[in-house]
């Protein structure tokens, strides 16, 4: 299975989730009051996560942050059981981000 980004409700906003091609999630947005800004979002992921200058580790060492090019967060890892993984789930990312396609489960439900 190929990675992607699942664009879909949180509540009234919007949020996304970048999947693996193995279905697993390896970053989760912010809440966005519009879908525009979502799909921005999702293109500042694409953007940034090849530098790896733009990855944060949180100071557990067991979760990160990938920001955009102003500093601003633009996703979080999930929690992982070490430091190792952590840098496993970024490069993850960095390998998954590029060519993802969106999957729009927004008009779902």
């Amino acid at each position: 299975m190929a990675a992607k980004f699942v664009l879909k409700m949180s509540g009234d906003q919007f949020m996304f989730n970048l999947q693996a091609g193995n279905g697993q999630t390896v970053l989760t947005s912010e809440r966005y009051t519009t879908k525009a800004a979502a799909t921005n979002g999702i293109a500042s992921v694409k953007q940034n996560a090849a530098d790896s200058k733009m990855y944060e580790m949180t100071a557990s060492g067991k979760h990160f942050n990938l920001k955009a090019g102003n500093g601003q967060v633009i996703g979080v890892s999930q929690n992982y059981s070490s430091e190792d993984a952590a840098r496993a789930g970024m490069e993850a990312v960095r390998s998954a981000a590029a060519e993802a396609l969106v999957d729009d489960q927004t008009a779902q439900g």
